[in-house]
């Protein structure tokens, strides 16, 4: 390939992302998705070196390995290598390459093979690396293309001195529940349908985490595996530890009635009780409920639990079902499309509902969504793609429900 046939091409459109997007965590991660595209990878990450604990963590990855979360010591395997010395590398075979250790990647769903890994220098010393994995065609990866990474650090290290990113680095986080190269098939016909082709994601105590995705692309029902809602063809769920890949019908009950609570776009109220008795109807399923009426007081209902459905806006109703799903004091609470029914400004409402439910009551949400706009309260937004996941970003500074527009 020529330099001006991609090398060229592939710069400016990085340059346009990093110079013209205001929003510096939104042209970072375009950057890596142009890389990635680019070079026909099948991984990349954006690294950023914490130097008070000496320690790289990734803040944006695309692939279907989830290493939000990882860390790895300055200095260590080929990230902390590149950093340490400021030194670009060409893998060509990682498994005979002394540097490289296998714990980012290869610990999470995705073998490496080859990779690209450039540092992020901003002139006066450096402050990460940017990495690409595996080309899709299992071809090396050539110096052309180490000049495209090279290029992208260099502007995207640029651009990070002139308008400033802060990165803290977050203590290790307690995993909830585990999806671990998790499948599932539909009967279509004579054939089997794949709609989850190798899910690899982990799901963090007091986590806002927004799914994304076309319609089709498998998200509700990765959801729905985790909620125990549908069952998995292949793969491991693991929740707190234990595996609960196979439960049994009694297992099943148990985890959804006293575990999970549940949002949806239908609110699913029963129409001949009150908003507190559809609360209180919730409670009497578990052994330790919140106080009904601190639930329905904890959506902003407090002077309308007297009414029924039928009396209430569709805002209102929905807050009800936050109010059921958080009665059971749950550690996590699935939501799909919980606003998609809903206009703007009462949108905005039940978003904030559940920013309070994370942010000060401690419990997990996964929320799948057609919005993108919502994804910007969110602790990490998770892009999937015909059965996979594409990407994953964390948002290292989460707006408020009300700084929401669309």
């Amino acid at each position: 390939m020529a330099e001006d046939n991609f090398v060229t091409k592939a710069t400016w459109r990085i340059m346009e992302q990093l110079l013209e997007v205001d929003d510096l965590e939104q042209a970072l991660a375009g950057s890596l998705e142009i890389i990635v595209d680019t070079l026909q990878s099948e991984a990349g990450a954006i690294w950023f070196l914490d130097k008070e604990s000496g320690r790289l963590t990734p803040i944006f990855h695309i692939g279907p390995a989830d290493i939000s979360y990882i860390s790895i010591e300055n200095g260590n395997g080929i990230e902390g290598v590149v950093t340490s010395t400021g030194k670009s590398v060409i893998v060509t075979d990682a498994t005979a390459d002394p540097r490289f250790d296998g714990t980012v990647f290869d610990d999470n769903g995705l073998v490496t093979k080859t990779m690209i890994c450039v540092p992020l220098n901003n002139l006066h010393d450096v402050i990460g690396c940017v990495q690409v994995v595996n080309k899709k065609d299992g071809s090396l990866y050539n110096s052309d293309e180490l000049l495209l990474c090279e290029r992208m650090a260099a502007l995207a290290a640029i651009t990070i001195e002139e308008k400033g990113l802060t990165v803290d680095i977050v203590p290790d986080k307690e995993v909830l529940a585990q999806l671990k190269d998790v499948t599932k098939e539909f009967p279509s016909g004579d054939n089997m349908l794949k709609v989850l082709k190798g899910i690899n994601l982990d799901v963090y105590k007091n986590e806002f985490v927004v799914i994304l995705g076309e319609s089709g692309c498998g998200k509700s029902t990765m959801m729905n595996i985790v909620g125990g809602m549908d069952s998995l063809t292949d793969g491991k769920l693991i929740i707190e530890g234990k595996d609960f890949s196979h439960p049994s019908d009694a297992e099943l009950t148990e985890f959804r009635r006293k575990y999970v609570g549940f949002i949806f776009q239908a609110y699913n109220l029963m129409p001949n009780l009150t908003a507190l008795e559809n609360v209180q109807f919730i409670a009497e399923l578990v052994d330790d409920p919140m106080s009904p009426e601190e639930a329905i007081a904890k959506v902003g209902l407090a002077e309308r639990a007297g009414n029924y459905p039928g009396q209430m806006s569709g805002g209102q109703q929905q807050r009800v079902s936050i109010a059921r799903a958080i009665v059971k004091k749950p550690k996590l609470i699935l939501a799909d499309e919980p606003t998609a029914a809903l206009d703007y400004t009462t949108s905005i409402e039940v978003l904030d509902v559940i920013e309070d439910i994370v942010r000060n009551q401690g419990t997990t949400v996964m929320m799948v969504t057609h919005n993108p706009e919502i994804a910007r309260m969110a602790d990490r937004v998770v892009k999937v793609r015909n059965g996979r996941i594409s990407s994953i970003k964390k948002n290292l500074h989460p707006v408020h429900a009300k700084e929401l527009v669309w």
